[in-house]
């Protein structure tokens, strides 16, 4: 504000009719939705929906890749399918997650110096997030490898035990393949390069099946890129400190979510109808997995363009990019529970001909579909912050959601209450709810101003950017006056 009344004063002569208009200062401005807000904001949607379609399409088929799994596992018979399942689940809590949350500190690091145009931030960052996952796989991989130990130890069967790490062995070179992927992939998107990474994952897919009639393992690589120029090996120790101080927050709020929805699974197994309540839950699941597949894209396209907007100093930009997109997460979690209502009669006969289960599937989906509704907004919101490089109120609001308010309930209403498979669901909308509210104040008390001015620290080349953004605040000044 002050630098552009100072660049106004050097140059009075051509500036002086727009003096008038002077005092509304830039950081108002941006606050506040432009005359022709309908033209932003369906050019803000045409922007999303560029980013989000083919995420969306890469989601789903690595959940088809996962039900693919399944069902040929489950042609292996009973145990083959237990020990599977038991190892996949482990392989989620201990190793995918970790990796995915740890990756997840590349959102804002590299969608804001995308915007900043400082290339040279986001290559390093690339191979810097590369070899942190590369070093994170050496204690998964130790734990994988004595994955049966761990699991008898916790009372399951010896047998089961020994199919999930036979299981997790040959799933090793994922972890490998996964630590070169979610830094690429988090590279191309945050520069919006998302058609690659769809046709790589749809490749992937496409592999799969043959891969498992001939193998029944899967092991799948997509990968796409596009190189700029400069700054591969300029990592510095600041620049690793940057790097690690957004990993810690990122990975805990990525496993906390994840660790929540096994712990629902585990919790499952100890009500009076376990057999029963496990096979419901996982049938319900299943839906889940295929909806998230559009949450997680639509969370990830919010991050995209509040880091890029953020990054290239438009708060006002950023600011109406988010409005956007917590309206999409709303009227898509709206229409992914009436999706799951009107299945909710033909999606148990596909995995089952048990009429209990397939009776409890169908009253289970719709307080699944309640939880979608609420679902939706929560990972956007979390998009949010994640992509103004506060993922610390992610993690607390996951904490304090899930942990401190669902799971106890969830106990309470299961267990004390005699709710069983309806009570953990109840506890945990519960939870999610709460856990929205919380975000939903986060976002509302973010100053976006203030949020672009760390940007730039956080993008580095400040006296690029200090330069560019004077001619920016002039540009806004001189254009409000006309």
């Amino acid at each position: 504000m002050s630098i552009t009344t100072s660049r106004l004063e050097e140059n009075p002569i051509g500036n002086i009719p727009t003096m008038p208009v002077m005092p509304p200062s830039p950081p108002v401005v941006t606050q506040k939705w432009p005359a022709n807000f309908m033209h932003m904001t369906l050019s803000e949607l045409k922007r999303q929906r560029g980013i989000a379609v083919p995420l969306i399409a890469m989601n789903f088929t690595w959940f088809a890749k996962i039900a693919i799994t399944t069902a040929f596992l489950g042609r292996l018979g009973e145990l083959k399918l237990a020990g599977g399942t038991l190892g996949f689940t482990f392989a989620n809590v201990t190793g995918f997650s970790v990796l995915s949350g740890l990756c997840g500190a590349m959102e804002p690091i590299c969608g804001q110096a995308y915007g900043a145009k400082n290339f040279r931030l986001l290559h390093k960052t690339l191979l810097m997030a590369t070899f942190l996952l590369l070093l994170a796989t050496l204690p998964i991989s130790f734990l994988w490898l004595n994955v049966d130990k761990i699991l008898v130890h916790f009372g399951q069967q010896e047998d089961i035990s020994i199919i999930a790490k036979k299981y997790l062995f040959f799933l090793l070179p994922d972890l490998v393949v996964t630590s070169f992927l979610c830094p690429l992939k988090a590279y191309l998107s945050s520069q919006g390069i998302t058609l690659p990474i769809m046709f790589s994952s749809v490749l992937a897919v496409a592999l799969h099946v043959p891969v498992n009639i001939l193998l029944s393992k899967a092991k799948e690589i997509g990968k796409g890129g596009r190189w700029k120029e400069g700054g591969w090996w300029e990592q510095g120790v600041q620049d690793w400190i940057r790097l690690l101080k957004l990993c810690g927050p990122c990975c805990l709020t990525t496993c906390l979510e994840w660790w929540c929805y096994e712990i629902l699974v585990l919790l499952t197994g100890w009500l009076a109808n376990a057999q029963q309540a496990v096979g419901v839950l996982a049938i319900v699941l299943n839906f889940d997995y295929l909806i998230y597949s559009v949450m997680l894209s639509l969370a990830t396209s919010a991050s995209i363009r509040m880091s890029n907007e953020l990054g290239a100093n438009h708060p006002g930009l950023a600011y109406q990019s988010a409005c956007v997109s917590l309206a999409m997460s709303i009227a898509s979690g709206c229409i992914s529970g009436m999706v799951m209502v009107a299945a909710r009669g033909i999606w148990g006969p596909l995995f089952s001909h048990d009429k209990g289960i397939i009776r409890g599937v169908k009253k289970m989906l719709l307080l699944m579909a309640l939880v979608e509704v609420a679902n939706f907004p929560l990972a956007v919101c979390g998009g949010i912050v994640r992509g103004t490089a506060r993922p610390l109120l992610g993690m607390y609001a996951n904490l304090g959601g899930f942990y401190l308010l669902a799971l106890p309930l969830c106990v309470i209403l299961a267990f004390k209450v005699h709710l069983g498979l309806s009570g953990l669901l109840i506890g945990f909308l519960v939870g999610m709810v709460a856990c929205l509210i919380l975000l939903l104040v986060f976002v509302a008390r973010i100053d976006w101003v203030e949020e672009a001015s760390k940007a730039q620290e956080l993008a580095g080349n400040m006296e690029d950017v200090k330069e560019d953004g004077d001619h920016k605040n002039l540009a806004t000044v001189e254009n409000t006056a006309g």
